[in-house]
């Protein structure tokens, strides 16, 4: 209970930006499905293919159709999803308003810039391999002990 009190009071302080335009977002989906994870608010979202973590909030996309657990962790790719999308929501705590430059814009460029995805692709190179990415990884499996990818 005492990690989640520091949490939220770190988001609100030293992450204060990442949490305005978090709450913003969170605002625009306000009647989806929402819920508290790990001190994060969750809101599952229609995108068919992103997710995001931005200050204490995770966007998520809605669970596929059918989708089966891993064989190995037992998890499915959304609840990896979710571990790697809380991962960024530590990295703000840790980075508070330096989360932006350091994080998420780089982030933003690796997932959406059309030459990033030619070069994973040509190049057999993981999303996840990127620093944000497996920082991410790396402090949503410490917190949840849960998987992530």
């Amino acid at each position: 209970m005492l990690y989640m009190a520091v949490y939220i009071f770190l988001q609100w302080t030293w992450g204060i930006l990442q949490n305005i335009v978090g709450a913003f977002i969170f605002l625009l989906f306000i009647k989806n499905k929402h819920y508290f994870w790990h001190g994060a608010i969750v809101t599952v979202w229609d995108s068919k293919t992103a997710s995001l973590g931005m200050g204490m909030f995770v966007f998520i996309r809605k669970p596929r159709q059918g989708e089966s657990p891993d064989n190995f962790t037992g998890q499915t790719n959304f609840d990896m999803t979710l571990v790697h999308e809380y991962g960024h929501t530590v990295q703000s705590v840790i980075l508070g308003i330096m989360f932006l430059p350091i994080i998420a814009l780089p982030s933003l460029l690796w997932c959406g810039l059309p030459a990033a995805e030619k070069y994973r692709k040509k190049n057999s190179v993981s999303y996840y391999s990127f620093y944000t990415e497996k920082w991410a990884n790396y402090l949503g499996e410490k917190i949840t002990k849960n998987k992530a990818f």
